[in-house]
């Protein structure tokens, strides 16, 4: 029977700078330590920088002690987990967010990314971006690239449209756009538009659900750093094949991953588009440190009302952030009837008020329950006071 493996991570004392003495003189220690390899992460946070070196390898004769003690080392953990990177760790408690563009996102953020499923006009564009200003909000999403099921079907204006799409957003004061990339080809013109338009926004790369177990393309955007990344659940694999797609991202080096849930394919699901998994929420963040994004649009699929007068879309997404979602892709659009793409499960910009309104009160509710269950928790671990 093969002996787990189970690997190791050193977090280093933030005042340990790469390529100073103390650093150089744990790695000398630490690269000549049997059939151990060596991977390492600098984070930059908003105050501070950390430092990761990951072990990799057969570590159980490593004493967690014995490697406290190295100089410069802040922190161990033994990770036998499957998701070395992106896993949550028995003794890790840290922060888990990252900042992009001023916006951040953690396992204790929510942000609103509502916009077009797809690009189709200058004029949609900017009356969404402009709702969406008005409203207090600085993230959207913008398809310019889409997979379709049907190679007739309207695959996205790629490349054309950035140019006023980045332009428009900067003269709305959107920070984050939510953009599918479905080739590594799509990241250069992405990048080549926003330099020519001066970067006036930030573009967080969208891996969509079809290519979720794509490898190629997940090493692709998973070394480059510039750009943080939403990945999709597969529609049709396990939970775990899903969360080990971002583990192929994280472990190329870039870690600024979101992962996201939006509905399974199969007919139990039926009426809606796919069967909701928003009950993955919790379940997500306890196994990973990533903030967990849902996609009530694209698992509702219609504009439905319960007698309650309230949209499916609207009570599928207050299950999502009652569960403590971090993220919210939704699709609105000025005028459904001429939308290119998924236009009968679109929101209009009328709704929209409602819909953040609606999405601030079942915030509100969750933050309450936390704060109920911390209380809950300090009772449990009161000593009980024995009367004799």
């Amino acid at each position: 029977m093969l002996k787990a493996v189970k690997d190791m991570i050193l977090i280093l004392d933030p005042k340990v700078a790469a390529g100073g003495e103390t650093y150089n003189q744990l790695m000398a220690h630490l690269s000549r330590l049997p059939n151990i390899e060596l991977r390492i992460h600098h984070e930059q946070g908003a105050e501070k920088s950390v430092t990761e070196i990951y072990l990799i390898g057969n570590t159980a004769a490593l004493s967690v002690e014995d490697m406290r003690a190295l100089p410069g080392v802040d922190h161990v953990v033994r990770v036998s987990e499957e998701y070395r990177v992106v896993g949550r760790h028995k003794g890790d408690e840290r922060s888990t967010s990252f900042e992009y563009k001023g916006v951040s996102f953690g396992q204790d953020t929510l942000n609103v990314f509502a916009g077009l499923c797809a690009v189709d006009t200058p004029e949609h564009v900017g009356q969404m971006m402009r709702a969406l200003r008005d409203h207090g909000q600085a993230c959207t999403r913008m398809g310019a690239y889409k997979p379709r099921t049907s190679p007739y079907s309207f695959q996205g204006h790629g490349a054309k449209c950035l140019p006023y799409v980045f332009d428009l957003a900067g003269k709305y004061d959107i920070k984050v756009i939510a953009m599918e990339v479905t080739h590594e080809s799509h990241i250069e013109e992405i990048r080549a538009a926003l330099e020519a338009t001066g970067s006036p926004v930030g573009v967080m790369l969208q891996i969509g659900t079809r290519n979720t177990q794509n490898f190629e393309l997940l090493k692709f955007v998973g070394r480059q750093r510039e750009f943080p990344v939403l990945l999709k659940r597969g529609f049709g694999i396990t939970l775990d094949e899903s969360l080990n797609a971002a583990e192929y991202l994280a472990s190329e080096g870039n870690r600024k991953v979101v992962f996201g849930l939006r509905g399974m394919k199969t007919s139990i699901g039926d009426p809606h588009r796919n069967f909701v998994d928003f009950a993955h929420v919790p379940v997500v963040k306890r196994l990973t440190r990533m903030p967990v994004c849902i996609d009530p649009s694209h698992s509702v699929g219609q504009r439905a009302y319960a007698p309650d007068r309230l949209l499916d879309i609207l009570h599928v997404t207050a299950q999502g952030v009652i569960a403590g979602a971090n993220m919210i892709l939704v699709d609105f659009h000025p005028d459904p009837s001429r939308a290119l793409v998924d236009g009968p499960q679109a929101l209009t910009l009328r709704e929209l008020p409602h819909f953040l309104e609606d999405v601030a009160l079942v915030r509100e509710t969750y933050e309450k329950r936390v704060r109920l269950a911390a209380r809950a928790a300090e009772r449990r671990d009161e000593p009980v006071e024995v009367k004799v």
